[in-house]
């Protein structure tokens, strides 16, 4: 859930104009006149259309993580209220293959730099979206433990108090407990990829009883979707 932190580096080249070296002019060579620049009449290049990512999103991910990023899809992620670096960067890994996932690989492996940034950036202004009213209360129980595990394991310190995220941190209130169970017991079992070593670290000495009840707590965290800052 924390992770590596992704960045591109660009290479910037150079080109030199050659200066041309005139002839040295004997006493009787008269100065001769220089050439008119002939009019250019190629046209002006056109500047590329902006890409509506927003449309985009409708058309290629909202079928599977809803218009406003949250659908009732099992084993999709709520994308609604993720940072956008944090975002860039989960595409950043499918693209490379470093997370297992058929249908986001496949998608992933078709963008590039500017679609992933595009995709990101909107993703980035997609509020919160509260969870469907559950049939029966929390336990309190073991809200209670998860609190407590939250704390001791400092996910609070990363994913902050109201785990909200930020930057390159996810937003884990609200999510759905079945793919947070799946993560972190991806994260301890190895199979889920991290960009940096902080969360196998974090979950490493957690047993899975344990991820089981922080996955149940972050999804029905009282300050989540709705209490959202």
């Amino acid at each position: 859930m924390t992770m590596r932190r992704w960045a591109a580096g660009a290479v910037a080249c150079v080109s030199a104009l050659a200066a041309a070296v005139p002839q040295h002019a004997g006493a009787q060579d008269k100065p001769r006149k220089k050439d008119a620049a002939p009019a250019s009449s190629a046209p002006a290049a056109k500047k590329p259309e902006a890409v509506d990512y927003g449309q985009r999103f409708a058309a290629l991910c909202a079928s599977c993580h809803g218009a406003n990023g949250r659908s009732d899809m099992a084993g999709t992620p709520v994308l609604a209220g993720q940072p956008s670096l944090y975002s860039i960067t989960q595409l950043f890994l499918f693209r490379e293959g470093r997370r297992s996932n058929q249908p986001m690989t496949a998608v992933a492996k078709t963008l590039s730099d500017d679609d992933m940034r595009g995709f990101a950036d909107y993703i980035g202004t997609l509020p919160p979206v509260p969870a469907p009213a559950a049939a029966t209360p929390p336990d309190a129980a073991r809200m209670a433990r998860g609190r407590s595990l939250a704390e001791q394991h400092k996910c609070l310190f990363c994913h902050g108090p109201n785990l909200d995220g930020g930057q390159q941190v996810p937003r884990i209130a609200g999510q759905k407990e079945e793919y947070l169970q799946e993560s972190l017991r991806g994260f301890k079992s190895g199979t889920r990829a991290a960009y940096t070593q902080a969360m196998v670290s974090a979950v490493s000495q957690v047993s899975v009883e344990d991820l089981d009840t922080l996955a149940y707590y972050a999804a029905r965290f009282p300050g989540g979707p709705a209490g959202a800052k």
